[in-house]
C-alpha cells in the first residue's frame, strides 16, 4: 500500500509542477488498487493542497488574472453544485462525458491543421469551461480536461500558461476543503497520511517545475495536447468501467 500511494503522490507531483494533467488523473486510479476510490480522494486532497501551496511559490508571478478573474466564479458555482447533486451524480458517467470531450478537442487540434480548422480561444466560454472545471474537479477529480480546453488554444507562454493552471486548482482545490469536510471525507488517518508523503510530494513537484521551465513552446503545446488525449482515453475507459 505504501508504495503504491508514493507512486500516485510522484505522479501528482510530476502534474502539480507543471508536466501534464494526465499524471494527476493517475493518481486517484492507482490508490484505487489498494483502497476505496473515495477513501483514495480523501486521502489525496490534503496532499495535493500542500503540492498547491509549493506550485505557488515555484510558480509566483505567473498568471493571466483576467481569464481567472472569468473563470473562477463560474467555477465556485461548478463547486457548489458538485457539492448538492454528490449523492446524485454517477461519477463513471461525469468521467466518460469528460474524457469524450477531452479527446474530442485533441482529435481537433491534432486533425485541424488539416482540414483548414484552427483552433480559437473563445474568451466569453470562459464561464462555461470554469464551471465545468469546477463540477468536474468536485465530483471526479477531473477538473483538468475542461480548463485546457479553454485556455490551451490561448498559445500562452509555457510559463504564463502554468502558473494560471497552478493558481487555478490551487483555489479550487482549497475552496472544495469545506464541501468535502461537510461530507465527512476526512479523518485523523487522512492528515497523517498527507504529512508522511510530503518529502516525496516537494520532491515531485520540483521536478515538474524544473522541467516545464527549461521546455520550450513548441515542444510544449504538442506535449500537453498529447497529454490531454491519453486522459480522455483512460476517462472513457474508467467510465465504461465504472456504468
Amino acid at each position: 500500500m505504501l508504495w503504491v500511494t508514493m507512486l500516485s503522490v510522484a505522479l501528482v507531483g510530476l502534474s502539480k509542477g507543471g508536466l501534464g494533467g494526465a499524471f494527476a488523473m493517475m493518481g486517484v486510479p492507482v490508490m484505487s488498487l489498494v483502497m476505496p476510490p473515495l477513501l483514495a480522494a480523501a486521502v489525496l486532497l490534503p496532499i495535493l493542497l500542500m503540492m498547491d501551496a509549493l506550485s505557488l511559490w515555484y510558480w509566483r508571478g505567473w498568471a493571466n488574472w483576467r481569464l481567472l478573474r472569468r473563470m473562477l466564479p463560474a467555477a465556485v458555482v461548478g463547486i457548489t453544485l458538485g457539492w448538492a447533486t454528490a449523492e446524485l451524480t454517477s461519477e463513471a458517467m461525469v468521467r466518460l462525458i469528460i474524457g469524450a470531450v477531452a479527446l474530442g478537442f485533441a482529435a481537433r487540434a491534432a486533425l485541424g491543421p488539416l482540414i483548414g480548422m484552427a483552433m480559437r480561444h473563445r474568451p466569453g466560454s470562459g464561464w462555461f469551461w470554469g464551471g465545468f472545471a469546477g463540477f468536474t474537479s468536485f465530483v471526479a477529480h477531473a477538473g483538468g480536461p475542461p480548463f485546457q480546453v479553454h485556455v490551451l488554444p490561448a498559445k500562452m507562454a509555457p510559463k504564463l500558461y502554468t502558473g494560471t493552471s497552478v493558481k487555478f486548482f490551487a483555489i479550487v482545490n482549497a475552496i472544495k476543503l469545506l464541501p468535502y469536510g461537510m461530507l465527512g471525507m476526512f479523518e485523523g488517518e487522512v492528515v497523517v497520511s498527507a504529512l508522511v508523503m510530503l518529502p516525496l510530494a516537494i520532491v515531485a513537484v520540483s521536478a515538474g517545475a524544473a522541467i516545464i521551465k527549461r521546455m520550450p513552446a513548441r515542444i510544449f503545446y504538442p506535449f500537453s495536447y498529447a497529454m490531454i488525449a491519453v486522459v480522455g482515453v483512460k476517462l472513457i475507459y474508467d467510465g465504461i468501467g465504472g456504468l
